[in-house]
């Protein structure tokens, strides 16, 4: 057993191998403050012959015991992932996936499961860090290792894993995985900030993260397991040769066709010539036939764009796309837009809804509420694809969050607007980053239902092929970019800076100067989408729609909710019967009324205020004697509201017996004289009639 250990910015970070899960070809047992992570890999003795891809899988799992909870519902243990648990196991997938040796075949898996939870330093770093220590001290081959660390901006200052106590304090917070040499993921969002400063933070990260990969190499030195070899897939040159023969000048040919489909049929009929040409030549090979024919493509497509600068649409490097933007696309909806950029289309439409509506998470730091959700659907008729209908994978639930945190920044306060906001973007085309395009029609979805966004967002995905020392940054890609390319980098922003930015990265050697250029080409591609976007619609609607539930806030004392409320609900009871409103009651006194019958709403709003009403001293009131006591009778005036009429208070003129005057259940006219520190309300029916009869001359 070997244990590592550093201060990693006053907290004790430590890794851990060769204690626990010793059968796995790897483990790593991480721990931060009192956050514990236990991650594990195991790969296949046997390689998958029947494959041609890399078969890995990385899950993460939390266990409720690791916040000392007891998990809900029926059956008490943990049930299908979360979205926590599943954006987590793609930020751990994501730079692991391009460092395993090209012809690795072996089938691999790697767990991160969170034993300990201290409510302040995410686990998820934690995971990724310790995948990659448990791979480096495995047998399995691996080009590592990387680290991850989470950066965060607080006061203009950066900061190194922010606690979660911090995180709302801060306007940026990223997480960046690295090697020694590269950034190779980042995910993350800011609050409108500059290109520059988004630059600073993802090399701050790189820079700290340097310490954790010499732990893990400590660690390897000390008990790594020495490495399978991989025999790197042998290639047939006279085989390549003749497929290069073949195909390459009829490639470039299908290059020219235009169109996504009529493209990809092109080249596919060249492959099938090529394969029918070589059939008997040599037989039998036809899987290797494909993977050399699919290496020249690829190799022609990233030549012509570099050599030529000159992409497979035709455009120039720097080149949007045509974009048409539409609003209000659907009669009944709260909010609707139609983006569609090139071949790539969002349908994405706006809900309003109540308090009642928000989002519910039980989550390891325990219950939280959300109340913006954004949903992105991809279904297979967007790609021209026959599939089965499933639940929301991985890449849709990432996609979803990654938009949903690039509109998050522009939202307004919810004292401002104080709805629950679902938006739910339909993909009906793709050929390149539709997350992007869900970016930019939620943002014309919300204007379109009134939703006071702070300004409109766009998006946009950036591409970055490198041949030797040449390198071009390619903006707006299509989906053969982003799949032959050396980066995947998408940026959301408004036109005061960056809400939102995902990167992969394939390759090392990309400068700073490198992601500075590509950081400002992409600045300059989402102000011309802003611009298109804003001929469909400039800024949001002065009203919500129709359709949508009005809402009114009213502010009473707590100690009247139970007034609102009634005995065993009753009162609010009766009156979301009557009126067919909803109202949510908050513990600080704040109550939501919502309709979209203006009328219905407002009969609401009145009994509540009668319900909640305060006596006004010096107003004059019509109420119901209540009690009759020797010294006066008490009246309520408002609804559980009582006041006391002294005797001396009843009549101008003596009176011997209070019930000479008035008695139970009888309707009087008196008048407030006092409220005192205490809320004990003295009343007078004599100058209650005073002023009647001064009224009356």
């Amino acid at each position: 057993m070997k244990r590592v250990e550093m201060d990693l910015h006053g907290r004790r970070l430590s890794i851990e191998s060769g204690r626990m899960a010793k059968q796995a070809n790897g483990s790593a047992f991480v721990q931060y403050g009192d956050t514990v992570v236990l991650v594990t890999a195991v790969a296949a003795r046997e390689p998958r012959e029947s494959i041609d891809f890399f078969p890995l899988t990385v899950d993460y799992q939390e266990k409720t015991f690791a916040a000392g909870k007891i998990p809900g519902g029926f059956f008490k243990r943990e049930g299908r992932p979360s979205e926590k648990e599943v954006l987590t196991s793609r930020l751990c997938d994501r730079p692991l996936r391009p460092l395993f040796p090209d012809g690795f075949r072996c089938e691999t898996q790697v767990i991160a499961t969170v034993l300990s939870y201290d409510k302040e330093n995410d686990p998820d770093v934690l995971a990724m860090i310790g995948a990659s220590a448990a791979l480096e001290m495995s047998d399995i081959p691996f080009n590592g290792p990387i680290a991850g660390v989470r950066v965060g901006r607080i006061d203009g200052k950066l900061v190194l894993n922010p606690m979660a106590s911090q995180l709302p304090d801060c306007d940026l917070q990223m997480i960046i995985a690295g090697s020694r040499d590269a950034i190779v993921m980042v995910e993350g969002g800011a609050r409108m900030l500059s290109e520059d400063v988004v630059l600073d933070a993802l090399y701050f990260g790189h820079r700290e993260l340097q310490p954790i990969l010499d732990m893990q190499a400590e660690l390897r030195r000390a008990v790594g397991k020495p490495k399978r070899t991989v025999e790197p897939p042998a290639v047939d040159h006279k085989l390549a040769a003749r497929v290069r023969e073949l195909a390459s000048s009829k490639i470039v040919e299908a290059l020219t066709t235009s169109g996504k489909h009529e493209r990809a049929d092109a080249v596919r009929q060249v492959r099938a010539d090529v394969l029918a040409a070589l059939a008997s030549e040599f037989p039998e090979r036809e899987r290797e036939v494909k993977n050399l024919f699919e290496h020249v493509h690829e190799e022609i497509v990233r030549g012509m764009i570099v050599g030529e600068k000159r992409r497979l649409d035709g455009r120039g490097l720097a080149d949007i796309r045509p974009i048409s933007c539409e609003v209000q696309v659907l009669p009944r909806t709260h909010g609707s837009a139609l983006f569609t950029r090139g071949e790539t289309q969002a349908l994405v439409v706006a809900t309003l809804g109540t308090s009642s509506d928000e989002q519910r998470i039980d989550a390891l730091i325990g219950d939280t509420y959300k109340k913006f959700m954004l949903h992105y659907n991809f279904p297979p008729f967007s790609v021209g694809e026959v599939k089965f209908l499933r639940g929301p994978g991985r890449r849709e639930i990432g996609h979803g969050a990654l938009a949903e945190r690039a509109i998050t920044a522009v939202l307004p306060d919810e004292t401002q607007f104080p709805y629950t906001v679902r938006l739910v973007s339909e993909i009906l085309e793709s050929n390149g980053s539709s997350s992007m395009a869900t970016v930019c029609g939620s943002s014309l979805a919300l204007m379109d239902a009134g939703v006071p966004v702070k300004s409109p967002v766009a998006g946009i995905a950036m591409g970055l092929i490198r041949e030797g020392n040449e390198i071009r940054v390619l903006s707006d890609i299509l989906g053969d970019e982003d799949h032959l390319g050396d980066m995947d980098f998408k940026v959301a922003g408004t036109s005061e800076g960056v809400t939102a930015v995902q990167m992969d990265i394939k390759i090392g050697g990309v400068t700073r100067d490198i992601m500075r250029d590509a950081l400002y080409q992409a600045r300059d591609g989402r102000l011309h989408i802003l611009h298109a976007m804003q001929t469909a619609l400039a800024q949001p609607r002065s009203d919500v729609s129709s359709y949508a539930p009005r809402i009114v806030t009213l502010k009473i004392r707590v100690d009247r909710i139970r007034d609102v409320i009634g005995p065993g609900g009753k009162v609010i009871r009766g009156i979301i019967e009557e009126t067919g409103v909803k109202i949510d009651v908050e513990d600080d006194g704040t109550i939501y009324i919502a309709s979209a019958d203006e009328s219905a709403m407002q009969k609401a709003v009145d009994w509540i205020h009668r319900l909640t009403a305060e006596a006004e001293v010096g107003k004059i009131y019509k109420g119901t004697v209540k009690k009759i006591m020797d010294f006066g009778a008490f009246v309520e005036i408002l609804p559980g509201t009582d006041g006391l009429v002294h005797i001396s208070q009843l009549a101008a003129e003596r009176v011997a017996k209070v019930r000479d005057v008035l008695n139970e259940g009888d309707e009087v006219m008196v008048k407030v004289l006092e409220v005192d520190k205490s809320g004990k309300i003295r009343l007078s029916r004599k100058e209650a009639l005073g002023a009647e009869a001064g009224a009356a001359r």
